[in-house]
């Protein structure tokens, strides 16, 4: 049963359209018989024609039929067939330059693609399509290819014209670019929300919501920390986060075996060591982890380190509360760490009967 102050809480993040509640609440308008996700579009109910529910098996066992517009039985954001398309025929032929006749022949609109591209990847297909083939022409380079061959197998007719695209994205002409490196993003759907994931060859370095704020400054810190560059993609790591991450909201594992790259201080990489021994469905508090580490003064920096984590739920730093038992704060919102501890409860409680 949902208390009356939540559903106080879960209406105005109704009425805001709170991503941040993707997952942890369901309404359900009984003047409709619908059951919506937080950010659907449509008008907002009035309070008291609103059912909420924590799963939307609950909705549908309540009698409510899922909203053919917020599609509240999919993952939040998911891909659209669209995009899916387009993206299979990139990997079909990354070296491909695209033009109008492409789309006509796939029958897509070309501003279609652009707008629904430059929503989930923050990019027009264009662009997308550009990186992936600057990604293939960086491998060569890496690989100790002549600049001029790389350029010419991707594409590009002119020295010029693949000097000035190299610069765009990685910052520095292709003939200096032996210690630089790339790192592949990828959009992960989970049952909270989508979340970006990054990673190269052979760790994950970034795993974060999309909608957490200063997300585009992490992004930007870790680009300049490892002086890479940063394009579409899919790497080893990549993919076993994706597996993990679906089990893991599966209720069907609890501790992440795919390989990490911490990016951080001395300090900031002990503190997040210490996440890591707090096992699932249980909870620490800032001063016990700062005791831990024989500096039972430095809390405050302890929560800073905390803050800092850039690998959400794989390094738990929402198993970090206030001494006063209070959640404290967590950048991907108070209602996902909340709904994250009580996933884990229940785990645990799961394997114990």
């Amino acid at each position: 049963m949902i208390s009356a102050s939540n559903q106080q809480e879960y209406y105005q993040a109704l009425l805001e359209k709170k991503s941040e509640y993707e997952g942890v609440f369901y309404v359900g308008v009984k003047t409709t018989g619908v059951f919506c996700r937080p950010t659907c579009p449509a008008r907002k109910p009035k309070i008291e024609n609103c059912e909420f529910f924590g799963t939307a098996e609950e909705a549908l066992l309540a009698s409510y039929r899922p909203c053919k517009r917020c599609r509240p039985l999919s993952h939040p954001n998911q891909v659209s067939d669209l995009v899916r398309l387009l993206v299979d025929a990139v990997e079909a032929n990354p070296e491909k330059r695209w033009t109008n006749q492409d789309f006509q022949d796939l029958s897509v609109d070309a501003s279609t693609a652009r707008r629904q591209f430059k929503k989930r990847f923050g990019m027009t297909f264009v662009e997308y399509a550009r990186a992936r083939r600057m990604g293939l022409a960086l491998k060569q380079i890496r690989e100790g290819h002549a600049v001029i061959d790389a350029q010419l197998t991707t594409g590009y007719e002119s020295s010029s014209g693949f000097r000035d695209a190299f610069s765009r994205i990685m910052g520095a002409a292709p003939t200096r670019s032996g210690d630089h490196c790339v790192l592949r993003a990828s959009w992960l759907d989970t049952r909270l929300g989508p979340m970006i994931a990054i990673a190269d060859e052979e760790a994950l370095c970034l795993l974060e919501f999309v909608d957490r704020r200063g997300l585009e400054r992490e992004v930007e810190r870790l680009r300049r920390r490892t002086r890479s560059a940063i394009i579409p993609g899919c790497t080893a790591p990549l993919r076993s986060i994706e597996r993990e991450l679906g089990e893991y909201f599966d209720g069907k594992l609890t501790v992440f075996q795919t390989p990490l790259r911490l990016l951080g201080s001395p300090f900031q990489t002990e503190v997040w060591d210490r996440l890591l021994q707090i096992p699932a469905g249980q909870t620490s508090s800032y001063g016990e982890i700062a005791a831990a580490m024989g500096r039972p003064t430095a809390y405050r920096a302890v929560a800073q380190a905390n803050g800092a984590n850039q690998l959400a739920i794989v390094i738990p730093c929402h198993r970090v509360i206030n001494a006063n038992g209070e959640l404290g704060g967590y950048g991907g919102g108070l209602s996902r760490k909340q709904w994250l501890l009580n996933h884990e409860r229940a785990m645990g409680a799961g394997a114990d009967n």
